[in-house]
C-alpha cells in the first residue's frame, strides 16, 4: 500500500521557495491546495507540482520548515527526489542569499556558474 512521505528541508522562506521552483522549469501552483495521493488521499500543501499521473507533490509548512510530501511510489519527475531536492535547495540558497544581501544594502557584481554546478557570487557594498 502506498502513502504519503514527508521529507524534512531547511527551507523556510515561501518566496524564495517559488523563486527556485521557477527557476528549474517546475509548474507550481500556489496554496493552500490538495496534493493527491493513493486511493484519492489528499494533504494541503502551500505549494503544490501536479504530476501528468493524478499524484502530485507538495511543500507544506509544518511549523518549523516546508517538508517535501508525496506519495513517492508515484514520482514522475525528470530527476529522482534525492536530486529534486538538492537542485530546490540550491537555488532557495542562491534566491535566500540574494533578498538577505539585498536588504543589507549589497549588490551582485559577479556572478559564475562552475562546472561541478556550484554558484560562485561575489557580492559589493558601497559605503558613503
Amino acid at each position: 500500500m502506498s502513502h504519503f512521505s514527508q521529507i524534512k528541508t531547511q527551507i523556510r522562506n515561501l518566496t524564495s521557495l517559488q523563486a527556485a521552483l521557477t527557476d528549474l522549469g517546475v509548474d507550481w501552483k500556489s496554496g493552500p491546495r490538495e496534493v493527491r495521493g493513493y486511493q484519492g488521499l489528499t494533504q494541503t500543501a502551500d505549494v503544490a507540482i501536479e504530476q501528468d499521473n493524478g499524484y502530485d507533490i507538495g511543500f507544506r509548512w509544518n511549523g518549523t520548515e516546508y517538508e517535501l510530501v508525496a506519495d513517492l511510489q508515484y514520482w514522475k519527475q525528470t530527476w529522482n527526489v534525492d536530486r529534486f531536492l538538492s537542485k530546490v535547495t540550491q537555488r532557495y540558497a542562491y534566491h535566500t542569499v540574494l533578498t538577505e544581501t539585498t536588504q543589507q544594502g549589497f549588490q551582485v557584481s559577479e556572478q559564475q556558474q562552475n562546472a561541478d554546478g556550484s554558484i560562485r557570487l561575489v557580492l559589493q557594498r558601497w559605503s558613503a
